[in-house]
């Protein structure tokens, strides 16, 4: 259609005007960014974005008339901006030109100039686009992608140049264009957001710059060398497979983009991995979980997410768990979802180290959101989950495919059973999530997921990927899928609340001693619970003490980066003050059962042999806590 619309151009009269050079100099000079922008707003997309900043200053320096030109192309509006002719007359060339440049190549004519790569101005080694605009900019610029190169002059002539359509159907026919009434319907088509286009999205004039292929680069320059030394030596021409002598060879232009990068933005080349992957595969990770929902073919939503992704405007709100990378991916990354969920359209997309979640209202893009969770190493129970939707307090989640069941269970209610969640498609039904709380913690909600291996918990702690679950000693940590290692974790479940959008992966509780209390009232617990990170740093641990009869523990000490608790150091001690109920105040401390003996320092003095101590102490006096293992070694309290 686009080679149709744009024909010669009028001939000159002898009675026209002629517009002077100095005259058209002085009004490209004075409003070179505007042309610019009108160039590389009417210029094709396809071009790639540092191409069409190239030839949008080409052909707006190329506007300049050779001497003494006519003016009878101008249209009778020809006062331009602020009634300058010259002003008309290189705004009209550039219009022309860009729409030349957006014709196809045609073997039966040689092509025109402005369809060729520009020859300057010429930038060696990187590529240049302009700075990234806001999700409506970026919609904005998809929807004029989709128009043809006279419609997109119309629709920039509108709202860059404020013309009515009048002068522009003149500007139209004197750019040569044929068709103008139907350019100007199909601009009808697109929404009339024309103070966008005022926005950086589209100022090639202020620019961002990147390297090329670095790789290629030095490639293609080692076969560069190689082949000159080869001409040298034999002086025979070497004819290069697949497309002949050019004048890099077979590199891309200077001009292209990174081959990588565009396949990384490209919906058609998205990872979509079949319904039954995972029935065979080794591992049981997100890599095997296909592409669910109802807009996985939706092209336009694909690629607003892929390139929200690879450059968020200001007004995303764009959240990543603590260690999470949140630039663009490296390559096509794998599609999870595409669909409608509840108000939104949301993409769930996996490039095998992060989990990007893109959501938009369904009316628009205005207030779309882009989230990134790290999940390298996923397997089985971390592969089990992601947040799909957050809604009024609740948590909707996309589960494996490998998952056949779902409930929610009451952490603090040990004895209540559980209440089945409907799966459809892998989407659970909404679940009140205990990350969104606020006031007293009365109730702690979990997923509870079943598959042919048995069953799982995991919790909300705001992020992604929700955390799994587990009891017992490091190292040999189970499941919390029996009634025993529910009711451990159900006093110190609220304690969950402190881990909150750390990046946690896991988290384990672990009883780890047992103490009489010195007034024969029964017997406190000792529990340690230690969150895993994602990225390996930023570990959370918390020495709880639990009394008979009461609800909560009550959190005695907790430290962060330290190995206390875990696997590689599965050794722990911490104290607390405790008020006996005939008002006498003790210092209770506790080690594992490895501990040989304690010592108390400080504002009280005391020992024990063994992990227990209990020393008669006064309210708020401060203590320091030393204590020895069985091999030798020694322990600190935690703090």
């Amino acid at each position: 259609m686009q080679s149709q619309d744009v024909a010669k151009r009028p001939a000159a009269s002898p009675t026209d005007p002629v517009i002077d050079v100095e005259q058209a100099e002085a009004a490209l000079v004075e409003h070179y960014p505007r042309l610019v922008r009108l160039a590389y707003l009417v210029l094709p997309p396809s071009l790639g974005r540092n191409r069409r900043v190239l030839t949008a200053h080409a052909l707006t320096q190329r506007a300049l008339p050779r001497g003494r030109a006519s003016a009878s192309a101008i249209p009778a509006q020809s006062t331009g901006r602020d009634g300058d002719p010259g002003y008309a007359f290189v705004r009209l060339q550039v219009v022309r030109t860009a729409l030349e440049a957006g014709l196809p190549l045609s073997f039966r004519a040689w092509p025109k100039r402005s369809q060729l790569p520009p020859l300057l101005p010429q930038v060696w080694g990187l590529r240049l686009f302009p700075r990234s605009g806001g999700a409506d900019e970026l919609a904005l610029d998809q929807r004029l992608s989709a128009l043809s190169g006279p419609a997109r002059a119309v629709y920039a002539l509108r709202g860059l140049e404020k013309l009515p359509d009048g002068d522009v159907r003149r500007v139209l026919a004197a750019a040569g264009v044929d068709e103008v009434d139907a350019a100007l319907r199909e601009a009808d088509e697109a929404p009339a957001q024309y103070p966008l286009l005022d926005s950086p999205e589209f100022d090639p004039c202020s620019l961002h710059a990147r390297p090329t292929d670095l790789m290629r680069r030095r490639q293609h320059g080692r076969a560069a060398l190689a082949a000159a030394a080869a001409v040298a030596v034999c002086g025979a021409l070497l004819v290069l497979p697949g497309g002949g002598w050019g004048p890099d060879g077979a590199a891309a232009p200077s001009y292209a983009e990174n081959p990588a990068a565009e396949a990384a933005l490209n919906p058609g080349r998205l990872t979509r991995v079949v319904p039954t992957a995972w029935e065979s595969a080794t591992r049981k990770d997100f890599s095997v979980w296909p592409a669910r929902g109802d807009l996985t073919k939706d092209t336009a939503l694909l690629r607003r997410a892929l390139a929200v992704w690879a450059r968020p405007g200001e007004s995303v709100q764009v959240s990543a768990t603590p260690g999470t990378a949140s630039g663009g991916p490296a390559g096509p990354p794998q599609l999870l979802y595409a669909g409608t969920v509840d108000n939104a359209r949301v993409v769930i997309l996996y490039d095998g180290l992060r989990i990007a979640r893109y959501a938009e209202p369904k009316d628009g893009t205005k207030g779309a959101a882009l989230d990134f969770a790290r999940v390298d190493g996923a397997t089985g129970t971390e592969a089990n989950a992601v947040v799909l939707d957050r809604a009024d307090g609740n948590v909707r989640y996309l589960t494996a495919p490998w998952v056949k069941k779902a409930a929610e269970r009451d952490l603090l209610k040990p004895n209540a059973g559980a209440l089945p969640m409907t799966l459809t498609d892998g989407i659970t039904s909404p679940l009140a999530s205990p990350a969104q709380q606020t006031g007293a913690c009365t109730s702690w909600n979990v997923l509870q997921l079943t598959d042919d291996t048995g069953t799982r918990l995991m919790s909300d702690l705001g992020e992604l990927v929700p955390a799994h679950l587990t009891a017992g000693r490091p190292g040999s940590a189970h499941e919390v899928s029996g009634a025993e290692p529910r009711h451990a974790w159900a006093p110190f479940a609220c304690s969950l609340g402190a881990m909150r959008s750390l990046g946690v992966r896991s988290v384990n509780a672990w009883q780890y001693a047992e103490q009489p209390l010195p007034d024969a009232s029964g017997t406190a617990a000792w529990v340690c619970t230690r969150a895993e990170t994602w990225r390996g740093g930023g570990e959370r641990v918390l020495a709880q003490f639990h009394t008979p009869g009461g609800t909560y523990g009550a959190v005695a000490a907790k430290a962060q980066d330290v190995a206390a608790c875990g696997v590689r150091d599965p050794h722990v001690l911490a104290g607390v003050l405790w008020k006996s109920a005939a008002g006498t105040w003790y210092l209770l401390a506790a080690g594992g059962k490895d501990t040989k003996s304690i010592r108390a320092t400080g504002g009280v003095t005391g020992s024990a042999q063994g992990g227990l101590l209990a020393v008669k102490t006064k309210q708020g006096v401060q203590a320091e806590l030393n204590g020895t293992l069985a091999d030798g070694g020694t322990i600190t309290g935690l703090r």
